[in-house]
């Protein structure tokens, strides 16, 4: 694989290991659309201008090698699916632990208590 497309891959991996937490019992990341937005949007926001004013002020940069080349402006393409994704992967991943120690909790005859 040619350097440039690290950084894609890595993002891609990420997502094939966290995407079948989705069919975990009560995890619904994807079937909850309007919630991951409102989880998503603010994430973007303020990482991004973050990531841009961190560019225009010199405090860090991307190497050509390791990303494609494209982008929106100063930002490459990957670092703003980064923002998508990795949040994206956290999300499934708690959602299914959660899932997992309601299970647990449900089946231990313990009081559930989901979010706590």
């Amino acid at each position: 694989m040619p350097d440039h497309w690290q950084y894609a891959a890595l993002l891609v991996a990420c997502l094939a290991i966290t995407l079948p937490l989705e069919f975990f019992p009560g995890v619904r990341v994807w079937r909850a659309p309007r919630r991951l937005l409102r989880t998503l949007v603010p994430l973007l926001v303020v990482f991004v201008a973050w990531d841009l004013v961190g560019i225009l002020r010199g405090h860090w940069s991307y190497n050509a090698r390791f990303v494609t080349g494209a982008g929106i402006g100063q930002v490459p393409v990957e670092e703003l699916a980064f923002f998508v994704v990795i949040p994206i992967c956290t999300v499934l991943t708690w959602e299914a632990v959660g899932s997992i120690l309601t299970l647990i909790r449900s089946r231990a005859g313990l009081r559930v208590e989901r979010g706590a």
